[in-house]
């Protein structure tokens, strides 16, 4: 029952997400450098998004959006560890977020059909907001 676990996952779903960007990215100075074009326009991501094909900014957001909700399920799982509250409703609650997490991001980057990834936005959150009122119960 180790609540490290998820975490870890959630670790390696934003190192793979991480490669996709880096690889994507990679491309395109690729083909900027040898269509003989000018690296230093895109010195500012918010000038250059709205250039990048769609497959790229999807991959790009996604990435973002690793940096946003799952920043709280990070100090929840700490949090929780750190108090000794692992048990195994917490874990099931980790390990599913991480899981419509890993969905979010295939959907996103693939077809990026957005209802789908609301749905799964939605229910990732639900786990979330639910580890942290359990630990709130607790505190009480």
């Amino acid at each position: 029952m180790d609540i490290l676990q998820p975490m870890f996952g959630m670790i390696a779903l934003t190192a793979v997400v991480t490669l996709l960007l880096y690889g994507s990215r990679m491309l395109l100075i690729y083909r900027v450098t040898t269509s003989g074009g000018n690296l230093a326009q895109a010195k500012h991501a918010d000038e250059t998004r709205p250039h990048l094909p769609g497959a790229f900014r999807n991959i790009t957001d996604n990435y973002n959006h690793l940096f946003e909700q799952p920043t709280l399920f990070y100090a929840v799982v700490v949090y929780i560890f750190l108090a000794g509250h692992t048990d195994s409703t917490h874990v099931m609650l980790a390990w599913t977020f991480v899981g419509f997490r890993v969905a979010h991001s295939l959907v996103q980057v693939t077809s990026n059909w957005v209802p789908l990834r609301i749905v799964c936005f939605v229910l990732s959150g639900a786990c979330l907001l639910t580890m942290v009122v359990r630990e709130g119960m607790a505190l009480a």
